[in-house]
């Protein structure tokens, strides 16, 4: 699984031949949460898309937050194809929190920005916009003057290093945009997979999943990337600030590295973990 989020999939509902690759709604919430509520940005009130991701990515960030002298002042749960936020964002805007945090994804996400622009909860700093999972492909469709100063978590940037501009380009030039962390991890874990069944010549799972668990990753993707027995798939997170216009050099050069988070502090630890395969 690359691009489904909640960190259930290896909690209560592990099972031994699924894979977590990419990110999950601990290591979101990890990035973002931590580094505003250093910022003394300590009081939050959320937007949530209702549906399993969006729920698991409010109770996450939530945890966070009051874990590190945060409040939650309250939550508005929005159906998944909502298309007008108004109601919503004044409510969030009466709330007078300091971060307002949308724990969802996609055009939704898009709209809402737009839309907390419109009503001025940003204006003049009085609220902060807080992005629990951006995509690449979202800051290209908003555009920098909009999305500028958003603060997000996230597994893979193409711009990274010479590694993923390599895998960038070769990516681009079939689809003409540039990967964003989910397009990396399908590669990455596809490529582990193949390796795991050449290795071991069979594509029985239990022979293959012992030989991916046993094997680090060291790609383009992730150093030293290692599968643990929850399915968890744990690797380096980055935090980034999307860049003003007058930052951005050339196409798709939208983020600015603000923090790495080390694979151990990205990802929830076994010890609490809910997953039954975990032996405690």
């Amino acid at each position: 699984m690359t691009t489904s989020g909640s960190s259930r999939l290896t909690g209560d509902s592990c099972t031994p031949n699924s894979i977590h690759y990419v990110y999950d709604t601990y290591a979101l919430a990890q990035g973002t949460a931590k580094a505003l509520i250093k910022e003394k940005l300590d009081s939050w009130y959320f937007l949530t898309a209702d549906y399993a991701f969006g729920q698991a990515l409010e109770a996450d960030t939530s945890a966070i937050v009051k874990a590190n002298g945060g409040t939650v002042l309250g939550a508005l749960r929005y159906p998944m194809d909502t298309a007008d936020h108004s109601s919503f964002l004044l409510q969030a805007q009466a709330s007078k929190a300091k971060v307002v945090a949308i724990a969802g994804s996609g055009t939704v996400f898009i709209n809402a920005v737009k839309s907390a622009k419109e009503f001025g909860l940003t204006d003049g700093g009085k609220q902060t916009i807080a992005g629990l999972l951006v995509w690449i492909n979202d800051i290209d469709a908003m555009g920098l003057p909009l999305a500028q100063g958003l603060v997000l978590t996230n597994g893979f940037y193409w711009d990274r290093d010479d590694e993923t501009r390599a895998f960038a380009k070769r990516f681009y030039e079939r689809l003409k945009r540039m990967p964003n962390m989910g397009d990396a991890g399908d590669y990455s874990s596809t490529m582990h997979y193949l390796s795991a069944v050449k290795a071991t010549g069979t594509d029985e799972a239990k022979t293959v999943m012992a030989k991916m668990r046993e094997t680090p990753v060291n790609d383009f993707f992730a150093k030293n990337g290692r599968l643990r027995e929850d399915g968890r798939f744990v690797h380096d997170m980055y935090l980034y600030e999307v860049k003003k216009p007058s930052e951005s050099k050339y196409p798709w050069d939208y983020y600015k590295l603000r923090a790495v988070i080390p694979a151990d502090e990205a990802f929830r630890p076994l010890s609490e973990s809910k997953c039954p395969l975990v032996k405690k």
